[in-house]
């Protein structure tokens, strides 16, 4: 057959990802039914297939690593894409974090009866179908395969571009992994092509998707929430702030700030905004941002926060909405609590926040009425994960106020229904 003939006779890109929803939706079937034992078998397989390819794992890695530097990504971004064998590691660990979780299919939370001797249950089911769309980070691939396949999802996964052979390497002991428990190998599938033209039709795909999750940069989110026919779990930024408020402990606010913006700065829990109350500026902010300079973070500060320090470049408008997302931070020195929560009202994306303070009073006005995802009162904005909340791993943070907020894990990739139960009862 001639090259010509092996084209025309190639199924089209709409017909290849029709095939994988029409596979998806038959596995999540099986899945919906899976049992318990069933599920964490597959995830301990996974976590062991894991460590067992870690070497092909790492191979593939490094050449996405040569073709990332190539073309010049950001070192935020190659943090991202980077994987090493502790990374290796933490990954089959998070798989078997996820199997050791409650299984939240079939959970039932809330039982009442009706005077006319209906018994009513509420439910956990699976969501069905879920997309996920992520970029850079690989690790995603485990970690959003292995919460579908515990909440009884089937998922279907589109890394980006850069992080291609990593990805696949990752999906192979994933696959292994439901294949040695006996479900469906269909039930985590992955895209197998880089064309862009696969995302814009996956959101389009309404009868195969029950749900799309987006992780990456706002223009991928934007793509995504622009596009989509399908209902959409995201945030668009995570532009976190901390504020160190009159009452803080000098030597926590210090340890709290340089963690929060530079443990990674590449996450979407990274502070990218400091807030210092005036009360305090004389005796904290200095230290704070000398920190900050210290460890090697660009400071763009106001006029109170240039004055402590020459090497402060001067803020502009832009810096208060900006997720940097790399080693720089904004600083501004504000007037008490309510300039604070003022602050991050009018420049947050609603993702984390945090409060540094030994005073209740402020604490709680801070906590209560911080409008985001997530709000803490002295610790770093670095905890917004959903590991760390004991959840295993999460699919993503989200800042939507529908469905799910702040971590996705297994019990937010569920919805439920109600189970009523007669005895021959017939409505008049």
């Amino acid at each position: 057959m001639s090259i010509a003939e092996q084209l025309a006779d190639a199924p089209s890109l709409q017909q290849q990802m029709q095939a994988i929803g029409d596979q998806a939706r038959s596995a999540s079937r099986t899945l919906a039914q899976a049992s318990t034992e069933s599920k964490n078998a597959a995830l301990h397989a996974a976590a062991a297939a894991l460590r067992a390819q870690r070497p092909a794992i790492l191979a593939a890695n490094a050449e996405d690593m040569v073709e990332a530097e190539g073309r010049g990504l950001s070192k935020a971004m190659l943090d991202r894409l980077l994987l090493t064998d502790e990374r290796v590691e933490a990954m089959a660990a998070g798989v078997e974090q996820i199997a050791a979780l409650p299984d939240p299919v079939g959970a039932v939370t809330a039982t009442w009866e009706r005077p006319n001797g209906l018994e009513i249950s509420r439910v956990r089911v699976p969501l069905g179908v879920i997309g996920i769309i992520y970029e850079s980070r690989p690790n995603v691939t485990a970690d959003a395969g292995a919460l579908c396949l515990k909440s009884g999802n089937a998922a279907i996964l589109r890394g980006g571009s850069e992080s291609f052979r990593s990805s696949a390497a990752i999906h192979a002991a994933l696959v292994a992994g439901l294949e040695a428990a006996g479900l469906p190998a269909a039930a985590i599938q992955r895209l197998p092509t880089r064309d862009r033209a696969a995302v814009g039709i996956m959101l389009t795909m309404a009868d195969s998707i029950d749900i799309i999750v987006p992780r990456g940069g706002r223009s991928l989110i934007e793509r995504v929430q622009a596009e989509s026919r399908i209902p959409v779990i995201a945030h668009l930024d995570g532009n976190c702030h901390v504020y160190v408020d009159g009452g803080a402990d000098l030597e926590m606010a210090r340890a709290i700030t340089v963690n929060a913006k530079l443990r990674r700065t590449g996450i979407c829990g990274a502070a990218e905004t400091l807030l210092v109350d005036r009360r305090v500026a004389d005796s904290h902010l200095a230290p704070l941002v000398g920190d900050l300079l210290a460890a090697g973070c660009e400071v763009r500060g106001d006029a109170d926060t240039q004055a402590v320090d020459g090497r402060v470049v001067a803020a502009s408008k832009a810096d208060w909405d900006t997720e940097y997302l790399d080693a720089i931070i904004a600083v501004k020195v504000v007037d008490g609590v309510e300039a604070a929560i003022d602050h991050v009202a009018r420049h947050g994306s609603q993702h984390t926040d945090c409060i540094v303070t030994d005073d209740g009073a402020a604490a709680d006005a801070f906590l209560a009425r911080v409008d985001s995802a997530i709000v803490l009162h002295n610790a770093s904005t670095q905890y917004a994960d959903g590991g760390e909340f004991g959840m295993g791993a999460e699919i993503g943070i989200s800042t939507n106020r529908l469905h799910a907020r702040g971590p996705v894990g297994v019990e937010q990739l569920t919805s439920y229904k109600y189970v009523v139960r007669g005895t021959g009862q017939c409505r008049p």
